[in-house]
């Protein structure tokens, strides 16, 4: 069994540190990504919510997958060979993808109880999935101590990049 010998002080001065290096990249990327996928899905078989659900969550586990992949043997591999640390640290780095993803999904879960068709259903995840994506990069742009103008900035060009994909829906009509 795999034992720490870290004070609970210093296990919380790692996690403070953790969070203030966080990158909330794979954030945008994955709001980004559960749009498309939901723009994407066109027609869905006898249980569309269900079935939804699961290609948002899917989805987002795949790219994640294949982030954590690209990192560890992409330009790591390189400079040094994985190991578990590194691994996990990947891993926990490139998460923000996958959750990306979830709130998408729970729109479409819930969205029987908000009395909403599938189409409403699924107009709801899209939304969703942008105020994600312009969630995401304010927090990632306030994180790195960026100025309100310039906060202003990447909330503006995520919300243009999120109707963009609105527009495709519309265009695509499935």
């Amino acid at each position: 069994m795999f034992r720490t010998t870290a004070t609970p002080a210093e296990r919380s001065r790692r996690r403070a540190e953790r969070r203030a290096g966080a990158d909330y990249t794979g954030g945008v990327y994955g709001s980004m990504l559960a749009s498309s996928v939901v723009i994407g899905a066109g027609s869905l078989g006898q249980f569309p919510r269900t079935e939804l659900v699961l290609l948002l969550l899917l989805t987002g586990v795949v790219f994640w997958i294949a982030h954590v992949h690209a990192q560890l043997f992409g330009a790591r591999l390189a400079q040094q060979a994985p190991d578990r640390a590194l691994v996990l640290h990947v891993c926990r780095d490139e998460w923000p993808i996958v959750k990306a993803a979830v709130p998408p999904a729970v729109a479409v879960a819930i969205s029987p109880l908000l009395g909403l068709d599938v189409r409403g259903a699924v107009w709801l995840a899209l939304c969703v999935a942008v105020v994600g994506q312009i969630g995401w990069s304010v927090a990632a742009a306030r994180r790195a101590g960026a100025s309100p103008r310039l906060i202003a900035v990447t909330a503006s060009v995520n919300l243009f990049l999120g109707l963009l994909i609105i527009v495709f829906k519309i265009v695509l009509k499935h």
